[in-house]
């Protein structure tokens, strides 16, 4: 909340085309203390001067000759990109005060003037326009600074020397053409951290940066121990996937417990930094081409029709949940607990069945068992 001090140096500019009202407003105006108090008796110049000094109040007249004060309210509206007109109307005529509403001023000043009510009104304003400019400076810097982070990340990507599987890097020295193989039997799992909003505007890039690091870390040592391949990360999204560059007969079971895994993992991560983010996940199981690309740093990626869906099952799912395809849910057996969303209207594949994992049922081979793998291992 702007502060008294903060509302008394506020810029305010008022235009009248009397002499004898301006000095009247400047007087009250700056007996209350206010410091930065400029006036016109132009409509005309209204503009450029809002354009050259973005004051924080406009005190307008509506009713002067050449140009009325609506006219001048349409002018400022290509310079307030927001929308948001700092403007207080002065007017004695009662059916322009919801004009003047309508056309984007924020409040009214009835003539002739009532010290208290002019004061009041201007406070008010000042306090909603402080408050309105605070928030969307720190609303842009908060855009500014994730962008930053996943510029970063993109740049890591771009950047890291991935060294491909063995198998792949046998085949690439005996035969350099053949770095890509067909696989039937996969599942691609795609996650994406949301609630980055919620985070304060007042962090670094570099503690953004450490933030998405930390979560993807975690992300990786699940993924090693449930037997999947992380393939890369994205800005703010992770994807794995069961059955490549190895077969896997179990690759959709493998996923939905690695999914499971990693919301658990969010949440204890949440409860030790008191943070509130939380990880949409989306799983389809299909057949994709995976392979190795680039030519001096390697990259192994995956492609197909599962990739596609599965990134309509996150795009289209529910943050904190894990979703899956149809293709998915036909392989996943006893030890989860399937919830039917429904049918969903997807772009550029028409509508598809969806079901969210909702859990796993600990005494039929799900999270004990795996706990006790783990712990014995």
């Amino acid at each position: 909340m702007p502060d008294a001090a903060d509302m008394l140096k506020a810029k305010i500019l008022i235009v009248d085309d009397l002499p004898a009202n301006v000095l009247l407003l400047e007087r009250m105006l700056g007996g209350a203390g206010y410091t930065s108090i400029t006036s016109t008796l132009d409509p005309h110049a209204v503009h450029d001067l809002h354009d050259k000094n973005h004051y924080d109040l406009i005190v307008l007249d509506l009713q002067m000759p050449g140009m009325d004060g609506f006219q001048v309210i349409e002018g400022l509206k290509d310079i307030e990109k927001d929308g948001y007109l700092p403007v207080l109307v002065i007017t004695a005529q009662p059916d322009h005060k919801l004009r003047a509403l309508k056309a984007g001023a924020k409040d009214f000043v009835s003539k002739p003037f009532d010290v208290a009510e002019v004061l009041t009104r201007v406070r008010n304003m000042l306090e909603v326009r402080l408050l309105h400019v605070e928030i969307r400076d720190k609303n842009e810097e908060l855009k500014r600074l994730f962008d930053q982070v996943v510029a970063e990340r993109k740049r890591s990507e771009r950047l890291a020397l991935h060294v491909p599987p063995d198998s792949i890097a046998a085949r690439l020295q005996a035969r350099p053409d053949a770095s890509a193989d067909a696989f039937a039997d996969v599942s691609v799992l795609i996650a994406d951290i949301v609630g980055f909003s919620e985070l304060t505007p007042a962090a670094s890039p570099e503690n953004l940066a450490l933030i998405l690091e930390e979560i993807f870390t975690g992300f990786d040592r699940l993924a090693k121990a449930r037997g999947l391949k992380k393939v890369k990360t994205l800005g703010n999204s992770y994807m794995a996937a069961a059955g490549v560059p190895l077969a896997l007969g179990d690759h959709a079971t493998r996923a939905a417990h690695l999914s499971l895994d990693m919301v658990d993992a969010l949440d204890r991560f949440n409860d030790h930094n008191g943070h509130t983010l939380q990880v949409r996940i989306g799983i389809a199981s299909g057949a994709v081409v995976a392979g190795v690309i680039g030519k001096r740093l390697y990259l192994y990626d995956v492609w197909g029709d599962a990739v596609n869906v599965a990134s309509r099952m996150e795009s289209h799912g529910v943050a904190g949940r894990v979703q899956v395809s149809e293709s998915t849910r036909d392989l996943l057996g006893a030890p989860f607990l399937l919830e039917e969303r429904g049918t969903l209207e997807v772009e550029g594949k028409g509508e598809m069945k969806a079901w969210f994992v909702g859990g796993r049922h600990k005494t039929k081979g799900g999270y004990e068992s795996w706990q006790h793998e783990q712990t014995a291992s």
